[in-house]
């Protein structure tokens, strides 16, 4: 098992910035590629960023490229995602999530779920 909490939403003006933390406890974290979704109101969820157990290999989704950069630190069992110049359409909850690369990349398998931190950008 692995238990995951995210922090650091909040609300920002449009092209501001904001780092949102994801610290997991259980099983060893290392082990575990993780990634970061969001999901705006009525809408489905989206996938956002990966990075590799070792954090050498990243991905990301086509409408936060360039903006947002995934990080991990694995001595204190924490992903990280700076969202820079946010954009209105930013405004979700954000849930990160601790799978293989392939999984959270392709949003295949169940993988294990944090309770999500929202984000509100406004204007």
């Amino acid at each position: 098992q692995v238990q995951l909490a995210e922090s650091g939403g909040g609300m920002v003006q449009a092209g501001g910035s904001l780092r949102l933390s994801c610290a997991a406890s259980g099983r060893t974290f290392s082990s575990y590629a993780m990634g970061w979704f969001r999901q705006a109101p009525e809408k489905e969820r989206e996938f956002v960023a990966a990075i590799s157990w070792s954090g050498d290999v990243t991905y990301y989704g086509d409408s936060v490229k360039g903006r947002f950069t995934i990080s991990r630190d694995n001595a204190k069992n924490t992903v990280y995602l700076q969202m820079n110049s946010l954009k209105l359409e930013d405004t979700a909850v954000y849930y990160c999530r601790a799978d293989a690369l392939r999984a959270i990349v392709r949003g295949t398998g169940l993988g294990y779920w944090g309770q999500g931190t929202q984000v509100t950008v406004s204007s």
